[in-house]
């Protein structure tokens, strides 16, 4: 188990499980480097034998402790939940996984139905529905990581990456979820601002594969 302290004696756990932004406040008050925690809305999306709930999910904003402008980590949290009405059984193979040659939104079947959630990051770009495109296109790097308690980015102006925080198989109907709370993730080589956007992928195999994506509200990490 994890713990890690941010600038106002927070105390926050690992991974349990796997737009407007509402509200930003401050941790610390009177100090120039003071935490940001920043309230997100929930979301939903229906799609072809899935309905995608996202809830209770918010971040924290620190900047980097080397005071450089470049650098800066966020602590994020929430739930995503699929309500799957109908899918086939699968075989679970090889994962290809976030940064494989299968997959995009940083998701990949290999093999059966499955639930994955992430965050998008971005460097000096908004990251509106049009970035996401274009980066499924290939406009945009894709190349991320995924999120074992915590990952760190590199990221220059323009680039655009997906960091997957977990995923779930869905073997057969039912509801599976993605819990997470103070996942961290840090953001070094941005020294203009940046920002981060939810993202719940479900895809469901077979011969009518269906692919539905919920994305979050953006947010800015500084």
């Amino acid at each position: 188990m994890r713990e890690h302290r941010g600038f106002g004696g927070r105390r926050g756990l690992g991974i349990a499980g796997a737009g407007a932004v509402v509200a930003v406040g401050l941790l610390s008050t009177g100090a120039a480097n003071a935490d940001s925690f920043v309230a997100l809305p929930d979301g939903q999306k229906a799609g072809p034998g899935v309905n995608i709930i996202r809830n209770g999910e918010h971040a924290i904003v620190s900047p980097s402790l080397a005071a450089n402008g470049a650098g800066r980590t966020v602590w994020v949290s929430g739930s995503a939940i699929a309500e799957v009405a109908a899918t086939p059984e699968g075989t679970v193979g090889p994962n290809n996984g976030p940064s494989g040659a299968s997959g995009t939104n940083n998701s990949s079947t290999h093999g059966i139905s499955q639930l994955s959630t992430g965050y998008i990051v971005g460097c000096q770009v908004s990251i509106a529905d049009n970035a996401i495109s274009a980066g499924v296109s290939g406009g945009i790097n894709l190349s991320g990581g995924s999120l074992g308690g915590s990952v760190g980015l590199n990221l220059g102006p323009g680039e655009v990456k997906f960091v997957q925080i977990d995923y779930k198989d869905i073997p057969k109907p039912g509801t599976y979820s993605v819990e997470y709370q103070d996942a961290e993730i840090e953001i070094q080589g941005c020294a203009g601002y940046a920002q981060a956007r939810a993202y719940t992928v479900v895809e469901i195999i077979g011969d009518h594969y269906s692919k539905t994506s919920l994305y979050g509200a953006p947010f800015s990490i500084g």
